[in-house]
């Protein structure tokens, strides 16, 4: 086979028509066509561009790409699922899920009804704060403060069986990544005979409006189950160089870790400060932040040579070990 055939299946993948090049060897080259000369085809297949002899090809067939997000590079693999607020089930494409469309805004009254078991209490030898699930498998997002220096830590879910709150501690949690910078965890649910956890879709802060209503769910003070409706006071709150959601909705120690939800059950924000001071001076993390920390989660993945941190280092290089051995004596 000529070495210009080493690239098959290869695609630029940007959005543009793609031209697939049947060979005569019962093979063919994926990418697109740039130019058609007398006796070859130049072929830009994303990494480099191939000149095919005319005689070796016996069919072209063109098609449309469905095109890359960025308008560029290959198509990135899904990190997003479309699902409904309070979905019993996860697609196996996606990680955590959003809202496909406008979903139409509901009371907070039937919202909690959804969403409320999504909501847990974590817990850690040292105190308690609050998360929630953003897929079936167990995986579920609060404030790295909540856990910050614990390993011992235990999750409370409030499952509804038969129209009733059945609670049940799951002991056996892993923490997946954690960005202290932003005040993030990842964790995960890892207890044998686990059931498929409700979760709740992540929203876009990017689309509130100041005044817009939201509301809290969460464990203030260990009251677990709470809610706190108020409004987005302002969407770019600057505190200690980063942007925060500022909301009238009552937050108090407890609610670290839980989801603020906008009126279409989707979560906008993490709730993780207030200034103890003042009222109705709530913050959250827009939930921006927090689908960043998702796509990337791989950089954030816990180590567990190193708890204090959510990074993993490389060995730093060393230098080769010089010998101690006398040198030989020289030949007589």
């Amino acid at each position: 086979m000529p070495a210009w055939v080493a690239a098959l299946g290869l695609l630029s993948g940007g959005g543009w028509a793609l031209d697939t090049l049947v060979l005569k060897e019962q093979a063919a080259i994926t990418g697109r066509v740039l130019a058609e000369k007398p006796d070859q085809y130049v072929v830009d297949v994303g990494y480099t561009v191939l000149v095919v002899p005319r005689a070796q090809v016996q069919e072209v067939r063109r098609e449309t790409a469905p095109s890359a997000e960025g308008g560029s590079g290959a198509t990135p693999a899904p990190t997003e699922t479309a699902a409904r607020p309070g979905s019993g089930t996860a697609p196996s494409a996606g990680f955590f899920s959003t809202v496909s469309g406008q979903a139409r805004e509901r009371t907070v009254r039937e919202l909690v009804a959804e969403v409320g078991e999504a909501v847990v209490q974590v817990r850690t030898p040292a105190g308690l704060g609050s998360g929630f699930f953003i897929n079936a498998e167990g995986y579920l997002i609060t404030n790295f403060h909540v856990i910050e220096g614990e390993t011992q830590i235990s999750v409370e879910v409030y499952h509804v069986r038969s129209g009733q709150l059945e609670r049940r501690t799951y002991k056996q949690v892993r923490i997946v990544a954690m960005n202290k910078f932003r005040d993030l965890a990842l964790l995960r649910v890892e207890d044998p005979g686990a059931p498929a956890f409700v979760f709740v879709p992540l929203g876009d802060s990017d689309a509130l409006a100041v005044g817009e209503r939201v509301f809290a769910v969460g464990s203030p003070l260990g009251l677990e189950r709470t809610v706190t409706e108020g409004i987005i006071s302002t969407k770019t709150r600057e505190m200690q160089g980063d942007l925060y959601l500022q909301t009238t909705a009552q937050i108090n120690p407890g609610n670290s870790g839980g989801p603020l939800f906008n009126l279409r059950g989707e979560v906008v924000g993490v709730t993780n400060m207030k200034i103890s001071f003042g009222e109705g001076l709530g913050f959250a993390i827009p939930v921006k932040a927090v689908r960043d920390f998702l796509v990337n989660r791989d950089a954030f993945a816990y180590d567990n040579n190193n708890p204090s941190s959510g990074y993993r280092y490389l060995e730093p290089p060393r230098r080769m070990k010089r010998s101690t051995e006398p040198a030989a004596p020289p030949a007589s």
